[in-house]
């Protein structure tokens, strides 16, 4: 319902809500202009102001002090009304006080869209549309991230998706902010909220004299210059006519004979908080939250973009008819890092459909018990991420599982998805499957798993839980395959031939894309270095996944290849001439790379391992600590990235840089290097550093052999780093 709600909303107010940010944008920085261009406070009474700006301008009507402190004064030049921003340090005029024409216009604009009273109601709904925008955009952040305690750590997805992601969590509060001060304002316009103080009535008697000075008033002396709203001066022909004066704290008359204060009414609790709140709007008087506020609605046009784009490619794919959760008698969760388990999620739900069952699906992400009132059975699709982690779709599962009471309801499967030529085979779901059986779940079936996303093993599992069910179906999974661009290698560098280690580094061009594409969501997604990409080799429906070593603001895609013995894709890329071009797709991998904490990094890696090292390295622009220690066999034949580490070192974007050669006189493995400058390693890590790993698995399995010998003195385990996402591999 609440995804619905974010989406409909969005659609439908997405033109008027571009309208109203981008003119509230422009409007932040006139706040912004006037604090720099106004004349400086003065620590000074409302009388003494009054007494300079009378001097100077003997007709003065009226004194007004704007919130950002800019003093205006309205009288006559000749016969003609005029208005002047005032120096209050002589209350001589300093410039006009006309709103200039394109201030105007953009006030119009965003207000009432230059619609006058309709307009007003119509602005008002567009900032309701975006408060139920924010809160509901809230509350699926928190869904997609596991948890309100995981909502800020780093979004999950790819492209459109994850950007829009981003994107919302940083402007939110300001878009908050903005729509809820909006909707009280107009509440205050159109007379919707309780009463204020109000006037007070003007007094029925007054001394009848005229003449008093104004510098000689109490009152008046007595009211600082920060606390004046305005000060209206008596028809000088009128002699029952009074000074009125408006301050922070209320509103009076002033008799003009004797300066004595005839009627006073101060200033109650929704004065104030209207007064502030419309401060908070406009940013006048506080003109650098003024400027937040403008620079978070520029993220409107961007979020309501890659809304549209991904609801446009949603249309593109057929939809499922998972029904709500409420309403269901089988519950499938998925928990997926790369997104592949969802389609067997599908060919699972429409088997059961097509036997009559009512079937939900949903992300791990959202095990929540309290919302299938009409759930018989519940199935978990869990896929594995690194060494036995959480998936994407799933984090926080476990602490919710491990926390719900069991009580009478759905008989519970749990199916891993993972390879077995990993250490950690279906860690994740091993553990949920244990932690089901030890909390007393009833078992639907017994533990199974599928193996390197087998349709074999999917269908045997099938035909068991048919049996169990008493139905009778077959899951026929046929793989969706991921969509593929071409690229077209420009270049390649060539290594490790002497030692018998072929090693290119391939460089390819970005796909060009046309303007629909990029409209519709179908252009060449965007990555970072660490993610992955895909490459299917020819002959070959199975792809091979390789560490970037690039982003897309390199422009270009950039991998590194070692040959394997009868290996078919690293074969034909190591053979890959310029000109050439491979079919690939990139998946996201968010865990693997550098937090932007300003934090010190540790770098490990051997041979082709360098690559998504040689990317976070090359990308770190902000100078941010980071220390590399990297192990090849020689240097004189695979010294991978040589020339750039000692540039990249020069120039501050890696702060160490720390070799071992296997194949010299006296060879050494990056374990190796890493006891030996153990107490730089445990200073960095006692400072929060994070430590990324990546290259084959007997390295990995060395280099944390080597962590924990360092690490242990200072009680601190690779373990709890891994909690506390300071470690991470990239294995292979």
């Amino acid at each position: 319902m609440i995804r619905s709600l974010h989406r409909w909303f969005g659609l439908i107010a997405a033109a008027l809500l571009t309208v109203i940010a981008l003119s509230g944008t422009a409007l932040s920085v006139f706040p912004a202009s006037e604090g720099l261009t106004i004349p400086v406070a003065q620590d000074i009474s409302v009388a003494e102001l009054a007494a300079r700006i009378q001097s100077a301008e003997p007709s003065v009507e009226q004194i007004r002090r704007a919130p950002s402190g800019r003093i205006t004064a309205y009288y006559f030049e000749g016969d003609q009304p005029a208005s002047s921003i005032i120096d209050p340090a002589t209350g001589t005029p300093v410039g006009s006080a006309d709103t200039s024409a394109v201030e105007r216009w953009l006030t119009n604009l965003h207000r009432s869209l230059l619609l006058d009273d309709s307009g007003r109601l119509i602005a008002a709904g567009g900032a309701g549309a975006m408060l139920a925008l924010t809160l509901s955009g809230l509350f699926l952040l928190a869904r997609r991230a596991g948890g309100w305690r995981s909502i800020l750590k780093p979004a999950k997805g790819t492209g459109d998706v994850r950007l829009h992601a981003v994107i919302s969590r940083l402007a939110l509060p300001g878009l908050l902010l903005s729509s809820l001060t909006a909707l009280w304002m107009t509440a205050a316009t159109y007379d919707i909220l309780p009463e204020g103080a109000g006037v007070p009535p003007f007094p029925s008697e007054v001394s009848g004299a005229t003449g008093v000075q104004v510098a000689s008033i109490t009152v008046l002396q007595e009211t600082p210059v920060d606390t004046l709203r305005s000060l209206s001066f008596p028809a000088a022909a009128d002699a029952t006519d009074a000074f009125t004066l408006k301050t922070d704290a209320g509103q009076g008359y002033i008799d003009q004979g004797n300066g004595d204060l005839l009627a006073w009414k101060a200033s109650n609790w929704v004065d104030r908080l209207t007064d502030f709140l419309t401060m908070l709007h406009t940013g006048r008087g506080i003109a650098w939250l003024g400027l937040f506020l403008g620079v978070s609605a520029l993220a409107v046009p961007v979020m309501s973009w890659t809304g549209l784009a991904v609801w446009f490619r949603g249309r593109g794919v057929k939809k499922g008819r998972s029904v709500p959760a409420g309403e269901a008698d089988i519950i499938v969760l998925v928990g997926s890092e790369g997104g592949t388990t969802w389609g067997f999620a599908e060919t699972l739900r429409k088997s059961l459909c097509e036997q009559g069952m009512r079937v939900h699906v949903g992300p791990m992400s959202g095990f929540d018990p309290a919302r299938w009132p009409m759930a018989q059975r519940l199935i978990l699709l869990a896929a594995t991420y690194g060494d036995g982690e959480a998936p994407a779709s799933a984090q926080g599962f476990l602490e919710r599982f491990r926390r719900t009471p069991v009580k009478r309801g759905p008989s519970l499967a749990v199916l891993g998805f993972g390879d077995r030529s990993f250490p950690a085979y279906c860690g994740f779901a091993a553990d949920v499957a244990r932690l089901a059986e030890e909390r007393g779940w009833v078992a639907l079936l017994p533990y199974d798993t599928v193996d390197r996303q087998s349709p074999q093993d999917f269908a045997r599992w099938g035909r068991d839980l048919a049996e169990t069910l008493g139905l009778a179906f077959e899951l026929n999974h046929l793989p969706t395959r991921p969509k593929t661009w071409e690229l077209s290698l420009i270049s390649r560098r060539d290594y490790g031939a002497s030692v018998q280690a072929t090693t290119v580094i391939l460089r390819f061009a970005l796909p060009k894309m046309s303007f629909w594409q990029r409209l519709t969501g179908n252009a060449f997604p965007q990555f970072e270095a660490g993610d992955l990409v895909g490459i299917l080799p020819e002959g070959s429906q199975v792809p091979r996944f390789y560490s970037l070593a690039s982003s897309t603001k390199d422009g270009f895609v950039e991998i590194c290849v070692r040959k394997q013995p009868g290996g078919l894709c690293s074969g034909q890329l190591t053979a890959l001439e310029p000109g050439q071009t491979v079919t690939a797709f990139v998946r996201s991998n968010p865990r693997f790379r550098p937090a932007h904490s300003g934090k010190p990094v540790i770098l490990i890696g051997a041979g082709t391992g360098i690559g998504p090292l040689a990317g976070f390295a090359r990308a770190n622009k902000a100078h941010q600590p980071m220390y590399l220690y990297f192990g090849t066999r020689h240097p004189e034949s695979d010294a991978l990235y040589a020339e750039e580490l000692s540039d990249w070192k020069e120039d501050g974007r890696l702060a160490g840089v720390s070799t071992a050669f296997s194949r010299t006189a006296n060879p050494a493995y990056v374990q190796d290097i890493l006891r030996e400058d153990a107490a730089r390693i445990g200073k960095l890590i006692a400072a929060g550093s994070q430590i990324l790993v990546c290259g084959g698995r007997d390295m990995a399995a060395g280099v944390a052999a080597a962590l924990s010998d360092i690490l242990m003195p200072q009680g601190v385990s690779l373990a709890t780093l891994k909690l506390e996402g300071r470690y991470a591999e990239d294995v292979y």
